[in-house]
C-alpha cells in the first residue's frame, strides 16, 4: 500500500465521499436505462423502439473492461471520476437542446450513447477508488451505503424527476401548449437539472474524493494494449471463473426483463393491460414509497452481510432480490386502482431490490475481482453483468408486445429460477470475514 493511499484513508471518512460518489454513478445509468423510456413514451415513440434503443445504448457498460487498463496507467482514478462527471453533465445539457430538433429521437439517442461511454468510464474509476481506499472489512461495512446511494439516484430519477416532468407538463399545458410541445419543454427542464447536478457533484469531488492510487508505471498505448491482453487472460484463469460468470449473468436475469417494461406498464392505459398512471403518480410511488423501502433494504443488507458474512447470506439475498418481481405479475392481473395497493407492491419490490442487489456487488468485489488487476477485473465482471441486463432489455419490448403484460410478467418469474439454483451451488474462492461469528 502506498503512502498516498494510507494518508487518504486516515484523513477522509468514507461517508464524505462514498454516498456522493455512488449517487453520481447511478444518475447516468438510471436516466439512460429507465427514465429515458418514460421520456420517449411521452414523445410518442413505440414500446418496441424504446426498449430496443434504450437497451442498445447501454453497451458501454458491457465492454468497459476494454479500456479499464488504460485508466490504471494514466493519471489518478480521481481524475477520471471528476472529468466524466463534468462531461456527462454537459452532455445532458446538449440532450436537452436536442429534444427541439426535427429528428429528436435519433439525435437524443446518439447523445445518450456518448453519455453511456462517459458513465461507464466513471464507473470503472469510481469502483477503483472504492476498492483501493477501503479494506475488505470496510468494503463490507460501507457496501450498504454504496448500494443505497447508487439506487437513491434511481429513486431521485424515476421518482423525483419523472414526477417533476409531469408537474411541468401540466403547467405548460395549462398555458395553452400542445401536448407534444408541453412534454418537450418539461423534459428539457429535467435534462437541464441533470446537467447541473452532475456538474455540481464533479466540483464537489475535486476536494472530497481521495485519489484512489496513482498511475501505474506503464505509460504507452502499447503498454496499455499489452495490459489489456494480460487482464483478459488473467481473468479467465481465475479459480471457479465459469461458475462466477454463470452466477453474474443469472442473478439479474429477471430484473433485465422487467427493467424497461415496468415504467411502460405503469403508464399504459388499462385497456392495454397497464395501470394508466400519470408521470406524477409514478414519481410519487417511486419517490416516496419506493425511496424509503429501497434505502432501508440497502442499508440493512450491508450490515446484515457485515455481521454474518457473504457466504452465509448470499442465498437469502438472492431470494429477497428475485421473489418480489412477482409483484408486477399480480399488478398486471389485478390492475388495482388503489394507491395503497400499487404503492405497497412497489414497497415490496424495492425493498427486495435494495436488499438483494448489494449481494451481487460484494460478491464481484470479494470473489471475482481480487488479484493484481482488481479494478479491471471488477469492470470486466460488472460488464458481463450488464450484458445480461442489456440483451434481455433489448428483447423485452418485443416479448411484452407478443405476450401481453400479464403473460410477460409470469414468464419473468420462470426466468428467475436459474438464479436460485446457481446461487445455492456457487463456490467461494476467498473466505469472507464477518464482524461477528
Amino acid at each position: 500500500m502506498n503512502q498516498l493511499t494510507q494518508n487518504s484513508r486516515q484523513s477522509l471518512s468514507p461517508l464524505r465521499w462514498v454516498p456522493s460518489l455512488y449517487f453520481a454513478m447511478g444518475l447516468p445509468f438510471v436516466v439512460l436505462n429507465m427514465v429515458s423510456a418514460v421520456l420517449f413514451k411521452d414523445l410518442g415513440i413505440s414500446d418496441a423502439q424504446i426498449a430496443f434503443w434504450t437497451s442498445l445504448i447501454m453497451w458501454p457498460w458491457t465492454i468497459k473492461f476494454l479500456w479499464s487498463p488504460f485508466l490504471e496507467i494514466f493519471r489518478t482514478k480521481k481524475f477520471f471520476v471528476v472529468t466524466t462527471q463534468l462531461l456527462s453533465g454537459i452532455l445532458f445539457g446538449l440532450a436537452a437542446l436536442s429534444l427541439h430538433l426535427p429528428s429528436f429521437f435519433a439525435v437524443t439517442i446518439a447523445v445518450f450513447a456518448v453519455v453511456a461511454f462517459s458513465g461507464a468510464t466513471h464507473d470503472i474509476a469510481a469502483d477503483g477508488v472504492y476498492m483501493s481506499e477501503l479494506t475488505t472489512q470496510d468494503q463490507a461495512k460501507y457496501i450498504g451505503w454504496q448500494g443505497a446511494f447508487y439506487n437513491l439516484a434511481k429513486l431521485v430519477a424515476t421518482g423525483g424527476l419523472v414526477w417533476f416532468a409531469g408537474f411541468l407538463y401540466e403547467g405548460f399545458s395549462a398555458v395553452g401548449a400542445a401536448t407534444f410541445d408541453a412534454y418537450v419543454r418539461s423534459w428539457t427542464v429535467v435534462l437541464a437539472i441533470l446537467c447541473g447536478l452532475l456538474v455540481l457533484l464533479g466540483v464537489y469531488h475535486v476536494r472530497a474524493l481521495p485519489a484512489g492510487g496513482g498511475a501505474a508505471e506503464r505509460h504507452s498505448l502499447r503498454d496499455g494494449l499489452s495490459g489489456l491482453k494480460e487482464v483478459v487472460g488473467a481473468f479467465f484463469q481465475k479459480k471457479h471463473i465459469w461458475y462466477y460468470l454463470g452466477f453474474i449473468i443469472l442473478y439479474r436475469l429477471g430484473e433485465g426483463f422487467v427493467m424497461k417494461i415496468v415504467p411502460l406498464f405503469l403508464k399504459a392505459d388499462t385497456a392495454s393491460g397497464g395501470l394508466g398512471l400519470t408521470n406524477q403518480q409514478i414519481g410519487l410511488y417511486y419517490g416516496t414509497f419506493g425511496a424509503g423501502a429501497f434505502l432501508l433494504g440497502s442499508l440493512l443488507a450491508g450490515y446484515y452481510i457485515a455481521h454474518r458474512g457473504l457466504r452465509r447470506t448470499l442465498f437469502t439475498l438472492c431470494c429477497i432480490f428475485n421473489i418480489p418481481f412477482a409483484v408486477y405479475a399480480l399488478l398486471a392481473w389485478l390492475q388495482p386502482q388503489s394507491m395503497w395497493l400499487v404503492g405497497g407492491g412497489i414497497v415490496v419490490e424495492y425493498f427486495g431490490y435494495g436488499f438483494g442487489f448489494v449481494g451481487l456487488t460484494l460478491f464481484m468485489m470479494q470473489q471475482v475481482a481480487p488479484g493484481r488487476h482488481q479494478m479491471a477485473h471488477y469492470a470486466f465482471a460488472s460488464g458481463i453483468m450488464n450484458l445480461s441486463v442489456m440483451l434481455t432489455g433489448m428483447a423485452s419490448g418485443f416479448l411484452s408486445d407478443l405476450m401481453s403484460y400479464r403473460i410477460f410478467f409470469l414468464a419473468v418469474m420462470l426466468a428467475t429460477i436459474p438464479a436460485f439454483v446457481i446461487t445455492r451451488l456457487v463456490p467461494f474462492t476467498y473466505d469472507d470475514k464477518p464482524n461477528d461469528k
